[in-house]
């Protein structure tokens, strides 16, 4: 496994990616590439003796992205950490429905019943909320970064945002979580998520040779589907704006894939 080159790594997107319906989920279906990549055991990625952390820029996150990854690390028993680096309170600008006050508690309940629905004991879980602003994540990475640091371990193996994710919150979590795993000496991995809507299978600005494929049986997925549909406040239109959904149906299943993709560190 090679290791993500520094220009990757270094050079944040700076064009608007997440605009349109995005790509058409049946191009990901017909993806040979993705067909094709090397998978991976979750036993590989978190080996006995290690923690998984997952670093979440907003509530859901963690299920959108990891909610197989989760399963398997459950049913592994493997120690896992949860930090959710936002309460994705920007998720409904102007809205009186879902003003900024409430999302905060909303979309906390949301995220629990979710991942009660993926089958973790939440009661139980190690989880750390940072309070960090959502959508300005960036103005305080080296903060962010510092938080994540303080939370790690050597042996732990980190799961973030990939840190070219076309979501600025995205982009600055999966910075700041790969320098803090540096800081410490812990592994590092990273997880496409609204990459999805906005690259293609041949697109050269994803870094293919690093990805690995985590296949999920038809029960896995239909728990992350059911976990999915938890998030009330992000997947139903806004009557008090006239918004639609923040995280539309093909936004939705194309995370509902029957794999979920990870970066691995070099």
């Amino acid at each position: 496994m090679g290791r993500a080159n520094a220009s990757e790594a270094l050079a944040p997107m700076k064009e608007n990616l997440i605009v349109g319906s995005g790509t058409p989920l049946q191009h990901w279906r017909d993806s040979q590439r993705l067909a094709n990549l090397p998978s991976v055991e979750v036993t590989e990625l978190v080996p006995q003796g290690s923690r998984a952390v997952i670093v979440a820029p907003h509530p859901d996150d963690e299920v959108l992205g990891t909610g197989g990854l989760l399963q398997l690390i459950n049913t592994l028993n493997r120690p896992l950490l949860l930090i959710s680096v936002t309460d994705g309170t920007a998720s409904h600008p102007g809205s009186s429905l879902w003003p900024a006050c409430d999302l905060a508690y909303q979309r906390a309940l949301e995220s629990e019943e979710a991942l009660t629905r993926l089958g973790l004991p939440v009661t139980e879980l190690h989880w750390v909320r940072g309070g960090f602003a959502d959508s300005q994540v960036a103005a305080d990475e080296a903060l962010l970064t510092a938080f994540i640091e303080q939370h790690l371990e050597p042996d732990d193996v980190v799961f973030s945002t990939w840190c070219r994710d076309g979501h600025c919150d995205h982009d600055a979590v999966g910075r700041a979580s790969r320098q803090a795993a540096a800081n410490v000496g812990a592994c590092v991995h990273e997880l496409p998520i609204w990459t999805w809507h906005w690259a293609h299978d041949d697109d050269p600005r994803v870094p293919w040779e690093r990805a690995r494929r985590i296949d999920l049986s038809a029960h896995a997925v239909a728990r992350k589907r059911y976990a999915a549909q938890a998030f009330t406040s992000q997947i139903h239109e806004d009557p008090s704006t006239g918004a639609g959904p923040v995280l539309g149906a093909l936004a939705l299943e194309r995370l509902l894939q029957p794999y979920e993709v990870v970066f691995v560190q070099g």
